[in-house]
């Protein structure tokens, strides 16, 4: 049985090839926003959020592909009362950091399995994020070394680099912070018999 990732996350694919995991990527193209708003206008929680974004893309991507089992994805930033999107530029992704500079928020990274349209398994992984104070010079030089690559990540951190300097103290899944739940993914593809038991 084959597995598709239903997503072009660079950190995720690396996630499941360093695992052994074979799989081939075919990215959902939803609205995320558009689903986010809705969600929260709805009362949902993070978790609720990222688990909803990730079963959709899971969903999505299922109808084409029959018989293949298909991992959505998801990441989402709760901040005090709003859930943060991904930047567009690197202005903005210095703002957004100058913003988290010694707060804390959480990040949520949910995974979703699908077959055949038909949900088969979701979970939600909570991580505490708490950022220690940025100073103005050390953001010029974090920026310019990651550069327009930190525009991917919906946090302008990638944790397993440089990102990992950004933040005094976490609490939570490494894998979930990198962007997907790994161990729990594996353990539910063993189940699915997608992978070796």
């Amino acid at each position: 049985m084959s597995l598709v990732l239903a997503s072009g996350s660079a950190s995720r694919k690396a996630l499941l090839t360093a695992a052994g995991v074979v799989f081939t990527a075919d990215p959902a193209d939803l609205d995320e926003d558009r689903l986010m708003a809705d969600l929260k206008a709805r009362g949902a929680d993070a978790p609720a959020v990222a688990s909803e974004l990730a079963q959709q893309k899971a969903l999505a991507v299922s109808h084409r592909h029959p018989g293949e089992t298909v991992l959505g994805g998801d990441s989402v930033i709760a901040f005090g009362d709003e859930y943060l999107s991904k930047c567009a530029t690197l202005d903005s992704a210095r703002a957004l950091l100058a913003r988290l500079s010694g707060q804390t928020h959480m990040l949520v990274s949910a995974a979703a399995l699908a077959r055949d349209g038909a949900l088969l398994w979701t979970h939600a992984s909570p991580c505490r994020m708490a950022m220690r104070d940025l100073s103005p010079n050390f953001l010029d030089h974090y920026l310019a070394a990651e550069g327009p690559a930190i525009l991917s990540s919906v946090g302008c951190y990638h944790f397993e680099g440089r990102g990992a300097q950004l933040f005094a103290k976490v609490d939570g899944d490494y894998f979930s912070v990198l962007g997907l739940p790994l161990l729990q993914v594996l353990a539910q593809l063993r189940k699915e018999g997608v992978l070796a038991s």
